[in-house]
C-alpha cells in the first residue's frame, strides 16, 4: 500500500524528494507543506550506486536527466556519468560528471554559419566552446561505513553556479532507533508549488524509532537553518517560514494500522521455480506479487518549537534595482497540530505473467493539519468573509496512484494529487500534482527496478534505480 509514513517523515527537514537538480539525485521537502507525492520520494540507493549499475544498459554509460536552469541557452537536457568509483570492505569513492549539450551544440552551430569558410580561427573558437565551464559539473562522493555506523561525506560544482555544495550525513543504528545527522551547505529544499530554495546553512539532528508491530513510532530531533533562503532559477518568491534562519526542537508521533479485506498468499513453492542453476523467482517484483484489497490508517501529531531568527518571512521577489521587498507573514514560535491519512489499495494479478497480470489503484485522503481544518470548516459555517484558503494546509487532498502493466517487466505509472477544496487562487477541486514514469523491474534483485518518471509542474525527470518499493 502507499507508504503512510511519508505523512509523518514530511514534517522533519530530512525527507528526502527525487530531484535532478543536483548530482546527489535528492532535494528535501520543507516542513508545513502538503505532503509530497509518494513517487517523489527519492531512492534507497545511493546517486553513485545508481550510475554503476545503470551505466552498464545505457549507451557509453550516460543516463539523461531533464532540469531546468537559470539561463535558458544551457537547456534542460544533461548527460551523467560515473567517471571514477573506488571500492574496498568497508567504504568507497565516486566522481560523477554531467555534460549539457545544447549550449555546445549550438554555440558550434552558430560559428561554422557564421563562418565564410572553415578556416583555423573558427576551429580555435570551437575549442574554446568545448572547454565552457558552464556546460559541465562534477560531484565527488565517499562513504565510510564503520560497523553500525555510516558516514558520507560529498561535495558538488555545478558551472553555471558561483558556489559549491557541501553535505556531510553520519547515520548510527541503534537496537530500536535511527540516529540521523546531516549537514549541507547549503541545503536545498522544494516546495509545494514546484519551487527551489537554497539554505546557505541547513543542519539537522534526528532520533526515529524503528517500526514496531503495534504501528505506534514517533521521532525527534533539532534543526538549524543559517543565512538567508534564496530561489533556485527563480527571480520570485515569498520564502517559507521553516527555512527562516533558527533553531527548532521537533517531536512527532504516529500509529498505523492496515486491514485486509481479502489477499491471495502465494505459498513459496508457488512463486518460484527449479532450473539447472538453481531457483528463479517468477514475479518480477516480490513486493507484488499478492493480489489483495485493503485499507490502512494513520494518525499522528507534532510540536514545535523556535528559537531565534526572524518572525516575518521576506519575499525574495527582486526587482530591477535589485532591492529585496518584505513581507509580514509570521512564524509561530510554539505550534502543534495533528495529522491523519486513510489509504485504499487494490491490486489484481501477481506481476509474474507477460501480459495482463498487474493492476494496481492506491487512493490515499490525507488531512495535513487538523488545526488549519477546523478553521476553514468553522469560516465556512460563519460564513465569515475571512478565508483560509490561501493556507494550503487547510484543504484535504486525495492522491491516486494508478499502475499497469504494460510487457513483461514494464510497467507504467501515474501519480497525481487532488486539492478537495479552494486554494491558491483555483476555485473548487483540482489537480496539484501529477508525475508519469515507466519502470522496468529487474527480477534478481527481488524487487528492484529501473524506473524513468517526468513532472510536469517541474519540468523534470531522471533516471532512477529503486528498491525495495511497492
Amino acid at each position: 500500500m502507499a507508504n503512510l509514513r511519508t505523512a509523518m517523515d514530511s514534517a522533519f527537514w530530512d525527507q528526502p524528494i527525487s530531484s535532478s537538480q543536483t548530482l546527489e539525485g535528492c532535494a528535501y521537502s520543507i516542513p508545513g507543506d502538503p505532503f509530497p507525492l509518494e513517487v517523489t520520494r527519492a531512492s534507497k540507493a545511493l546517486r553513485v550506486q545508481q550510475l554503476s549499475l545503470l551505466g552498464n544498459g545505457f549507451p557509453l554509460g550516460t543516463i539523461p536527466s531533464f532540469s531546468p536552469t537559470s539561463t535558458k541557452d544551457l537547456g534542460s537536457f544533461s548527460l551523467q556519468s560515473l567517471f571514477l568509483k573506488l571500492t574496498n570492505h568497508n567504504g568507497w569513492l565516486g566522481l560523477i560528471g554531467q555534460f549539457r549539450p545544447k549550449k555546445l551544440i549550438s554555440s558550434i552551430k552558430g560559428e561554422f554559419t557564421n563562418a565564410d569558410e572553415f578556416e583555423w580561427p573558427a576551429f580555435k573558437d570551437v575549442a574554446r566552446h568545448v572547454f565552457d565551464k558552464s556546460i559541465y559539473s562534477l560531484g565527488l562522493f565517499s562513504q565510510l561505513s564503520l560497523s553500525s555506523s555510516s558516514v558520507l561525506l560529498s561535495t558538488e560544482r555545478h558551472g553555471d553556479k558561483r558556489r559549491p555544495r557541501y553535505k556531510m550525513m553520519l547515520w548510527h543504528e541503534l537496537p530500536d532507533h535511527d540516529i540521523t545527522l546531516e549537514a549541507s551547505w547549503p541545503g536545498l529544499f522544494l516546495d509545494h508549488k514546484g519551487k527551489y530554495w537554497d539554505v546557505p546553512e541547513s543542519i539537522s539532528l534526528d532520533m526515529s524509532s524503528l517500526p514496531s508491530k503495534s504501528g505506534f513510532r514517533y521521532r525527534f530531533g533539532v534543526h538549524k537553518n543559517g543565512g538567508h533562503p534564496q530561489p533556485v532559477n527563480t527571480l520570485n518568491g515569498e520564502v517559507p517560514c521553516a527555512l527562516m534562519p533558527g533553531l527548532c526542537a521537533k517531536a512527532a508521533f504516529s500509529y498505523e494500522k492496515s486491514k485486509d479485506f481479502w489477499r491471495h498468499k502465494d505459498e513459496i513453492d508457488d512463486t518460484a521455480e527449479k532450473t539447472d542453476k538453481g531457483k528463479v523467482w517468477r514475479p518480477f517484483d516480490m513486493r507484488l506479487k499478492e493480489p489483495h484489497a485493503a485499507i490502512s490508517g494513520i494518525i499522528g501529531g507534532t510540536s514545535a518549537a523556535w528559537f531565534g531568527g526572524s518572525e516575518s518571512s521576506p519575499s525574495t521577489e527582486l526587482h530591477v534595482d535589485m532591492d529585496t521587498s518584505i513581507s509580514t507573514k509570521k512564524r509561530s514560535p510554539l505550534n502543534a497540530d495533528l495529522f491523519g491519512s486513510v489509504c485504499y489499495t487494490f491490486q489484481h494479478g501477481r506481476f509474474a505473467k507477460l501480459y495482463g497480470d498487474l493492476t494496481r489503484v492506491d487512493a490515499r485522503l490525507d488531512i495535513c493539519s487538523a488545526s488549519s481544518l477546523a478553521k476553514r470548516v468553522y469560516n465556512i459555517f460563519r460564513r465569515s468573509s475571512f478565508s483560509n484558503a490561501d493556507n494550503p494546509l487547510s484543504s484535504p487532498k486525495l492522491s491516486l496512484i494508478l499502475q499497469q502493466q504494460v510487457a513483461g517487466p514494464i510497467m507504467v505509472r501515474v501519480d497525481s494529487k487532488f486539492s478537495l477544496g479552494s486554494s491558491s487562487g483555483k476555485q473548487g477541486p483540482h489537480v496539484e500534482d501529477l508525475i508519469c514514469s515507466l519502470s522496468y523491474s529487474l527480477r534478481l534483485l527481488r524487487s528492484g527496478k529501473v524506473v524513468a518518471w517526468y513532472s510536469p509542474k517541474r519540468k523534470e525527470g531522471m533516471v532512477e534505480l529503486r528498491l525495495f518499493e511497492f
